[in-house]
């Protein structure tokens, strides 16, 4: 029985040796989870298959550079996070942090009490500024550390922690709207 891990690195030696068909077919199997990945960083559906087309351009350049240590896919996926990351820094031209009213109010985890799906989800987390976004993804997603957050996006460890701070504060607010006006509709 061939496995999607014995495909993938059929597909990987074939990338290796500059076989076309085996890069075409790695980027039809890898490219709608990591368009996902990218979605989450990008303003929209053409700025993130921009990242997209960046990541696997820079992953097919340095393919040479995957050692087979941990996961392939977790390797490509590393680029992408970097290429939006750059896509970011590129255009960053003033931090948003105080774009929003500061509020003390925690930001409640329990999204499936509202009834929430992750695709509305992901569309609140679209919706977020710029900076906001990346900081977001960055800590709850990918797991980066405030300092290293604060490395990579060029700000401080508390700017880091006070934009997710904000981020969080202004996901909760979206899904609180959201859930009074689906409450309304439904009386």
């Amino acid at each position: 029985m061939i496995t999607n891990d014995t495909r993938l690195a059929e597909m990987w030696e074939g990338c290796l040796k500059n076989d076309r068909k085996q890069q075409e077919l790695l980027y039809k199997t890898l490219a709608p989870r990591m368009l996902a990945v990218c979605m989450r960083y990008a303003h929209d559906k053409d700025e993130a298959q921009d990242i997209l087309q960046e990541g696997f351009i820079k992953m097919f350049n340095n393919a040479h550079k995957y050692r087979g240590e941990g996961n392939l896919e977790g390797w490509i996926r590393r680029i992408m996070v970097h290429c939006a990351i750059s896509r970011y820094r590129k255009q960053k031209s003033i931090v948003l942090v105080e774009e929003f009213p500061e509020s003390n109010s925690a930001f409640s985890t329990g999204y499936n009490a509202h009834g929430l799906e992750v695709k509305d989800l992901l569309k609140m987390i679209q919706k977020l500024p710029q900076t906001y976004r990346s900081v977001f993804n960055l800590y709850a997603i990918e797991g980066y550390s405030h300092q290293e957050i604060g490395s990579r996006l060029g700000m401080s460890e508390l700017l880091s922690r006070t934009t997710l701070h904000r981020a969080r504060t202004l996901l909760k607010d979206m899904v609180n709207k959201l859930t009074s006006t689906e409450l309304s509709m439904a009386s």
